[in-house]
């Protein structure tokens, strides 16, 4: 079992998502995008030099910024 930072996880990887560490309205801005404790996401990629993480959950892709990816915590799911 890993856990670690959504930033380290590679591309194609996937995790659970176990906390968010920060305050409520970090937690409320990820909440939105939907993402939560519990919840499998997938990093898609990422750029270079601490740029945007481009992750999907569920169906949706969307970005986010390396500072705010470091604060999702993750369970990374090991291929079957």
């Amino acid at each position: 079992m890993k856990i670690m930072p959504l930033t380290k996880l590679r591309a194609g990887e996937k995790g659970i998502v176990l906390e968010i560490i920060g305050g409520r309205g970090v937690a409320n801005r990820l909440g939105s995008l939907g993402i939560i404790p519990g919840k499998t996401i997938t990093k898609i990629s990422a750029m270079m030099m601490n740029g945007p993480v481009v992750i999907q959950v569920g169906s949706t892709q969307l970005a986010i910024g390396y500072g705010m990816a470091g604060k999702v915590i993750v369970q990374k799911k090991e291929s079957i």
